[in-house]
C-alpha cells in the first residue's frame, strides 16, 4: 500500500501525462462530433457514431497511449536510474512495483473512459454502455492485453527515448487495425482478416458490441485472451530489473 501511495504521488506530479491521457480522447470526441456531420447522422441500424463507434474508439486509444507510451517510459526510466536494481535488493520484490504500475494504468484508464461517457451524455446524448457485464469484462482484459504489450516494450527499451520510440511505432499500427481510420466494415478483406486477429481490432468490436448492448463475441475474448498470454508470457520471460 506504501509503494502504491507513493508511486501514485509521483504519476500524480507528472499532471501533463494524465491530462494529456485523459483529455485527448474526450477532446477528440467533442471536436470529430460537432465538426463532421456524419458522426451524429443514424445509420441503417438507427445508431449514430457518437454513440458506438467514436466512444469505444477513443476508449481504446486513451489504453494504447497508456500501454504503449506511458507505462514503458517510467519502467525503462527506473531501470536506467538503478531504481529497479535497488528495489531486488531489499524485501519489496520489484514484481510489487510491477503490480502497482498496472494498477495505477488501469485507474486512469478507467477514470478516462468515466470522462468520455459523462461528455457523450452531456454533449451528444449519448447513453453509456448498455451491457455493462460484457463491457467491464472486456474493458478489463484488453486493457490487460495492451499493457502486457507494454510490458513487453518496457523489456526491450534501455531508456525512455527508445521506449517512447517503439510505443509509437506499435501503437499506430494497432490504430489503424482496430479502424480508427478506416472503418473495419469497409476494410479490404486481406486487411480485415490482419484486423481480425490483431489486438486491437477485436477488442475495439467488442467494446462497440457491448455499448450498443449486445453481449461480446467469444471469438473477439478468445483472440484478446490469447494475447494476454502471448504477450504476458513474453513479458516474464525478456524482463529485466537491470
Amino acid at each position: 500500500m506504501k509503494l502504491l501511495l507513493v508511486e501514485t504521488k509521483l504519476h500524480l506530479r507528472e499532471w501533463p501525462f494524465l491530462i494529456f491521457t485523459i483529455g485527448l480522447p474526450v477532446a477528440l470526441l467533442v471536436v470529430l462530433g460537432l465538426s463532421v456531420p456524419s458522426m451524429t447522422e443514424r445509420v441503417a441500424s438507427g445508431e449514430r457514431y457518437v454513440d458506438t463507434q467514436m466512444p469505444s474508439m477513443m476508449t481504446l486509444l486513451s489504453l494504447l497511449i497508456l500501454a504503449c507510451n506511458v507505462m514503458p517510459a517510467v519502467l525503462s526510466a527506473y531501470r536506467q536510474q538503478g531504481v529497479l536494481r535497488r528495489m531486488s535488493t531489499t524485501p519489496v520484490h520489484p514484481g510489487r512495483l510491477l503490480a502497482v504500475q498496472l494498477l495505477i494504468h488501469l485507474v486512469v484508464g478507467a477514470v478516462s473512459t468515466a470522462v468520455l461517457i459523462v461528455t457523450g451524455s452531456l454533449v451528444f446524448g449519448s447513453a453509456a454502455p448498455r451491457q455493462w457485464v460484457g463491457f467491464v469484462l472486456v474493458f478489463l482484459l484488453g486493457s490487460a492485453a495492451l499493457q502486457a504489450i507494454g510490458l513487453v516494450i518496457a523489456a526491450l527499451a534501455p531508456n525512455p527515448k527508445v521506449a517512447s520510440g517503439i510505443g509509437s511505432v506499435v501503437m499506430f499500427p494497432l490504430m489503424f487495425l482496430a479502424g480508427m481510420w478506416v472503418p473495419r466494415d469497409i476494410m479490404p478483406d486481406a486487411l480485415r482478416a490482419v484486423s481480425d486477429y490483431s489486438v486491437a481490432g477485436p477488442f475495439a468490436e467488442a467494446l462497440r458490441e457491448t455499448w450498443a448492448g449486445h453481449p461480446p463475441q467469444t471469438v473477439h475474448l478468445a483472440v484478446v485472451g490469447a494475447a494476454l498470454l502471448l504477450f504476458g508470457g513474453l513479458a516474464a520471460r525478456l524482463f529485466r530489473w537491470e
